[in-house]
């Protein structure tokens, strides 16, 4: 089993930037890799980003040159990094990390881009 913790979420203005965190514990030998989900109201979870175990990343088109994900050291926490958000970046942001017979996920955490 593998537990995620995610916290920074919040509410900033359009232009702003926040930065979300999401650690592991548990079996976190287990894990191939991690990355940032989302759901905006209304619409399907969508990939944001991901990274493996060997350290690649990879980014929807929409957050490409805005948004950046990175891992601790300890490779057991990851972090993404928003600059530049827009309105619609708003959405509930999860963590998920994948293993070898499927993903966790964490409990989500609530990112509002507004004026």
């Amino acid at each position: 089993q593998v537990q995620l913790v995610e916290s920074g979420g919040g509410l900033v203005q359009p232009g702003g930037s926040l930065r979300l965190s999401c650690a592991a514990s548990g079996s976190i030998f287990s894990i191939l890799g991690m990355g940032w989900y989302r759901q905006a109201p209304g619409k399907q979870r969508e990939l944001v980003a991901t990274i493996t175990s060997a350290g690649k990343t990879n980014y929807a088109d929409s957050v490409k040159g805005r948004f950046t994900l990175s891992r601790g050291n300890a490779k057991n926490t990851v972090y993404l990094q928003m600059n530049s958000l827009k309105p619609e970046d708003t959405a509930v942001y999860y963590c998920a990390a994948e293993w070898i017979a499927g993903a966790y996920w964490g409990q989500g955490t609530q990112v509002t881009v507004s004026s």
